[in-house]
């Protein structure tokens, strides 16, 4: 394996952590499980704050997705012009 692939690897592990939180942190549209899991950020950070986290971790998770994704192709690449 080569150093950029043993990078990328790392990256994209931490990327996936960091999306399973964001997820995670979501309240979502039903809020019984996810409310649990995160701990009911509406009440704790008020109504308003509540919505603005929401579209935050909403946002967050999106464009880590795409990161993620384009980051998985350039490594298939990569392992494909390995082998």
């Amino acid at each position: 394996m080569s150093p950029v692939e043993i990078i990328l690897g790392i990256v994209i592990l931490v990327l996936s952590v960091i999306l399973v939180a964001c997820v995670l942190m979501q309240s979502g549209k039903d809020k019984r499980l996810s409310g649990s899991i995160a701990g009911g950020a509406e009440t704790f950070f008020g109504k308003t704050k509540g919505k603005s986290t929401d579209k935050l971790f909403s946002r967050l998770t999106t464009i880590l997705s795409f990161i993620f994704v384009a980051i998985m192709i350039v490594m298939y690449i990569l392992i494909a012009k390995a082998y």
